[in-house]
This record gives structure tokens, sequence and C-alpha cells, in this order.
């Protein structure tokens, strides 16, 4: 149950991340060669150290991937998501000393 939770959640998350970009909505195919390729394990412990790979995979990509989109040349412009930009600290020009 948990297996195919974290299955929907990373294809939830690549169509999330990789919006509007078909090459790398390709991601899909990696993502479903791993499962199908581990499918068969039965050890409750590779169990867990695959759900654990996959459950840091996800997070990555939510929380740090920025998706870049080629405007010219030598120019990329960045597509960050709302949820990603939520925890930035504002930039200060002038950073105050702690006393």
């Amino acid at each position: 149950m948990q297996v195919l939770q974290l299955f929907k959640t990373l294809h939830r998350t690549r169509q999330q991340v990789f919006k509007n970009d078909p090459r790398a909505l390709e991601a899909r195919i990696k993502i479903n060669e791993e499962f199908k390729s581990n499918k068969s394990e039965t050890s409750p412990k590779k169990i867990e150290e695959l759900m654990k790979i996959g459950s840091d995979v996800e997070l990555l990509l939510r929380t740090s991937v920025i998706q870049g989109i080629h405007t010219d040349h030598n120019t990329l412009k960045l597509v960050p998501r709302k949820d990603l930009l939520l925890e930035n600290v504002p930039y200060c020009d002038a950073p105050t000393q702690k006393q």
C-alpha cells in the first residue's frame, strides 16, 4: 500500500515540477522502470531502504528543482513554483550585525 502511494506521489511531483516540459516529463519512464525492477523484492529491510530513497527523491524534486526555459541563445528564464518560494528569506542589501 505504501509502495503504491509513493509511486503515485512521485508521478504527481514529476508532473508539477516538469510541467510543460515534454522531454523532462519522460522521467515517468525511469520511475516506472525502477519500480518494475524491484517489484519482486521481498526483504523488508531492502523495501524500507528503497522506500527511503524514493521519498528522498520526491522531496528533492519538490523542494529543490527550478524549471528553466531557453528564451534566447544564452538566456534561461527560471520558472519557480509558488510553493518553492515560500520558505526563502528576503534579500537584504545591508545586513545587520548581531549584538
